[in-house]
């Protein structure tokens, strides 16, 4: 797909999602997904899952849900390109975001030329070291998930939950293959809990990719 291709079909897309609220409350964010029978509502990390959320739904008639697969792997979406939904904080050390895994992106890539990724860049408000939103979260879960039974078996300390953000920006973002060969992976030496090595995932410095971020719409 030619970059003005992909600018028309961003500029239709972003007007779907110009009515998303500047400010999400994650308390509402988590009940609404639970509210709607999302399965990602028990999520620690509920910010990427929400916009996912709000793209699935805004996005309905304007895409296929959910997209193509290649393996195990499913894009998010589907509209004369696979597309995913990610989220990024913005007041973080790091400006790089995890997207998809490689050989997916890859096998995409040479089938579509490229694959694209709708980012929502937030501010984000961390919980209090008292860690109220996560005890409420893990209350309304009713009980511990596997994967924190695991973190506490192996004395892993556990991350500050985000408990709220102001929503900067939309980014309409172009991967080819000129785009993976200055990117780096993600969890390339990672394992599974039953000793199987995670698959490679494409991780993408925002401050390396100008010419890929080809639209984006402020809030």
């Amino acid at each position: 797909m030619k970059s003005k291709q992909f600018l028309n079909l961003a500029k239709d897309l972003a007007s779907a999602l110009k009515v998303i609220p500047d400010t999400w409350d994650g308390k509402e964010a988590i009940e609404e997904m639970k509210k709607n029978e999302s399965p990602h509502w028990k999520q620690m990390e509920w910010l990427g899952f929400y916009f996912q959320f709000l793209c699935e739904r805004l996005l309905s008639e304007k895409m296929t849900m959910p997209g193509p697969k290649y393996g195990r792997v499913c894009f998010d979406g589907f509209h004369s390109i696979p597309w995913d939904f990610k989220a990024h904080a913005l007041n973080t050390s790091s400006h790089q975001i995890i997207v998809n895994d490689s050989k997916a992106i890859s096998d995409a890539i040479k089938e579509y030329e490229s694959v694209g990724v709708i980012l929502a860049c937030a501010e984000v408000l961390y919980n209090d070291e008292k860690r109220t939103f996560q005890r409420w979260h893990d209350t309304l879960k009713g009980k511990r998930s596997r994967y924190v039974i695991d973190r506490i078996k192996r004395g892993a300390w556990s991350r500050l939950r985000k408990v709220s953000c102001r929503l900067k920006q939309i980014s309409f973002i172009k991967i080819t293959d000129t785009t993976l060969i200055k990117s780096g992976s993600f969890q390339t030496d990672f394992r599974n809990s039953n000793g199987v090595p995670r698959k490679p995932k494409v991780l993408i410095d925002l401050e390396k990719i100008n010419e890929e971020m080809i639209y984006f719409v402020e809030f």
